[in-house]
């Protein structure tokens, strides 16, 4: 992606920038969090999946503008990579269900290939929220 990781940063480590950037259709709004997320924070979003509901996460892995990652209840986590590149940062987003409570459960429902989709959309979205933040 053309842009600094401070640029990508300060849409991954948003709340805000999540509903920005969601490629899934399910965040919509920020129910509670800091503007700026770190180590430890915790956030809950508002998020419609066949009804409303909101969802807290909590900040498990942290490193400024290098790498942010998320849990909630189900202990599986959502991730940020940014590394700096010629010409802008390379972004690698990431569900992990390695430590979640029931990784079978995950599996055997079929979120994390029906998941894949969802993380290329929000890949392209942020491109695209990063580039009018900056303009």
């Amino acid at each position: 992606m053309p842009f600094s990781p401070e640029e990508v940063w300060s849409v991954v480590a948003s709340p805000q920038g999540h509903v920005e950037m969601d490629g899934s259709g399910t965040v919509k709004g920020v129910a509670a969090g800091p503007a700026e997320l770190e180590q430890g924070s915790t956030f809950r979003m508002k998020m419609r999946l066949g009804m409303p509901y909101q969802m807290r996460s909590t900040v498990v892995e942290y490193e400024k503008y290098r790498l942010i990652a998320w849990a909630h209840f189900g202990k599986h986590r959502w991730r940020y990579e940014l590394e700096p590149v010629e010409g802008g940062t390379r972004v690698t987003e990431s569900f992990d269900w390695s430590q979640a409570i029931s990784p079978r459960f995950i599996e055997r429902v079929g979120y994390p290939a029906r998941h894949r989709a969802n993380l290329e959309a929000t890949l392209e979205r942020l491109e695209e929220v990063v580039a009018s933040r900056s303009s």
